[in-house]
């Protein structure tokens, strides 16, 4: 790699800035693009019919022969939830930590892609090259176990991508965040940071994950007459394992319900990332057998989406499982911005059939708050400050943090998704934009659906009319043709 190069870095964000979801960007070297993350976002309350978004990848598509691999950072949609429809036109191969992988392939196990992916699993501590790239894997806390800083070594010089981080140093498995290797970047001299900006107007440090599984002791011990439902993320493994844990404690068993939440559940066990005993899951339809008082469902729908199990449960349209007075739900989350409306939704809905909910003190979030982006500013010295993941709001927080550290304000971007940031040891300049924009997934349809389509759903939902037209034989009522459906 050579050290005196006229060609500058390009930092290419394709999405995940000023919005919650939807992270991907790319890193460009003379011919060398590797892409770090590449996720998903949910509809707003206005998609009308569409199931998730994904990020418009015109510009990965255009310049298709540079591209030398994803690097993902850790396993929550926002970041790996794209990556089945991305790599149906990219297939280039996927870097990344153990049990992130194991969650990346159940995803591309269901679009049968399985076979045609090209796979590789990266240890904390271990390196890459990808074309003109050296990627180094730093280990960090997060929400999600085996979650990754980065560090991404260029002709340019070294940035450090933070990934969805706190500082957590007792987490609940595995070790606490490799400060040291922070640290000792820093001292070969970091061209620039890329942090997480969701907690950055948020003082003071995010409490470790292990004060969760205290409330948790706490509340069955205090609703120990009562059956207990408690809906959390399915990717947060260590809130799972620490459920299990208090339902062990208090001779519970312990059922799981919800699609997702048994794929990665299944997949954390399997990988070694879950310590379940002998004899603490039992199946949905086993839950007859055992008193209310000795059972416990971790479920999905935490965040009021419409078909999750708690929602199902909540509206009484459940198969297996009916709410009852007195049942204590407890949500182990707090909504993401933009679900409130649906988590309270459910609440209500819960608290009509009796249920007493708790919805405080049992989530301790997953990200870094001002004084842990302050340690890592400290240890990584920067020259220039890029802050990521977030709204405009959380970005702004995080830039005033790198200029009250002493960065200065004009080695500070705030970026916008699409933005061309060209940076080397003499200079940083936004030189570009490149098209960037949300791609709308209904169903099996890709793409098809644009804003006509959306504002005749709303029509339809407000002022429409579905017509039922059924041609039947007048004597016997036999169909003789349709149903056609009809809309106005």
């Amino acid at each position: 790699m050579k050290k005196e190069n006229n060609s500058k870095l390009r930092i290419i964000p394709l999405g995940g800035l000023e919005q919650i979801g939807m992270n991907i960007t790319a890193f460009e070297y003379e011919n060398s693009i590797v892409v770090v993350d590449c996720g998903l976002a949910f509809p707003e309350d206005d998609m009308l019919g569409i199931d998730l978004v994904i990020p418009d990848i015109s510009y990965l598509r255009d310049n298709i022969d540079k591209v030398k691999g994803f690097v993902i950072t850790h396993g929550h949609e926002d970041h790996i939830g794209a990556l089945s429809y991305v790599l149906k036109e990219i297939n280039v191969p996927i870097y990344t930590t153990k049990l992130t992988m194991g969650i990346i392939e159940n995803k591309l196990k269901e679009h049968n892609m399985l076979r045609t992916t090209r796979r590789k699993v990266v240890r904390h501590g271990q390196s890459i090259n990808l074309g003109q790239f050296r990627i180094e894997f730093i280990k960090t806390n997060h929400s999600i176990q085996d979650a990754s800083a980065l560090a991404i070594y260029s002709p340019a010089g070294i940035v450090v991508h933070t990934g969805d981080f706190k500082v957590d140093y007792t987490p609940v498995f595995g070790d606490a965040i490799d400060l040291q290797r922070f640290a000792e970047i820093g001292k070969k001299g970091v061209l620039a940071l890329m942090s997480d900006s969701t907690n950055a107007e948020r003082k003071g440090f995010t409490m470790s994950e292990r004060t969760v599984g205290k409330t948790f002791d706490n509340l069955f011990a205090e609703y120990k007459n009562t059956r207990i439902i408690i809906a959390t993320f399915a990717s947060n493994v260590d809130r799972v394992q620490q459920i299990i844990n208090s339902a062990y404690k208090y001779d519970r068993k312990v059922v799981v319900e919800g699609r997702s939440m048994v794929n990665i559940i299944s997949t954390a066990s399997e990988l070694g990332y879950l310590n379940v005993p002998d004899k603490t899951l039992i199946e949905i339809d086993q839950l007859k057998n055992y008193p209310d008082e000795k059972t416990v469902l971790i479920t999905t729908g935490s965040q009021g989406e419409s078909m999750a199990a708690l929602s199902r449960m909540a509206a009484d349209i459940h198969k297996k499982v009916s709410i009852k007075p007195g049942d204590t739900v407890i949500f182990s989350s707090n909504p993401i911005p933009g679900n409130e409306k649906a988590v309270s939704k459910v609440i209500n809905e819960l608290s009509q059939k009796g249920a007493n909910v708790i919805f405080q003190d049992a989530h301790v979030s997953g990200h870094a708050c001002q004084e842990e982006l302050k340690l890592i500013y400290s240890l990584v010295k920067p020259k220039y400050a890029i802050p990521v993941h977030g709204e405009y709001r959380h970005l702004k927080a995080n830039a005033g943090i790198a200029e009250a550290l002493g960065i200065p304000k004009e080695n500070i971007f705030i970026l916008r998704s699409g933005n061309v940031l060209e940076l080397d040891q003499k200079s940083a300049e936004i030189s570009g934009q490149v098209h960037t924009g949300a791609i709308l997934v209904d169903g099996l349809g890709v793409g098809d659906v644009g804003n006509i389509v959306l504002r005749d759903r709303q029509h339809l939902a407000e002022d429409g009319i579905l017509i039922v037209v059924l041609t039947l034989e007048k004597g016997s009522n036999q169909l003789l043709a349709g149903p056609d459906i009809v809309s106005r």
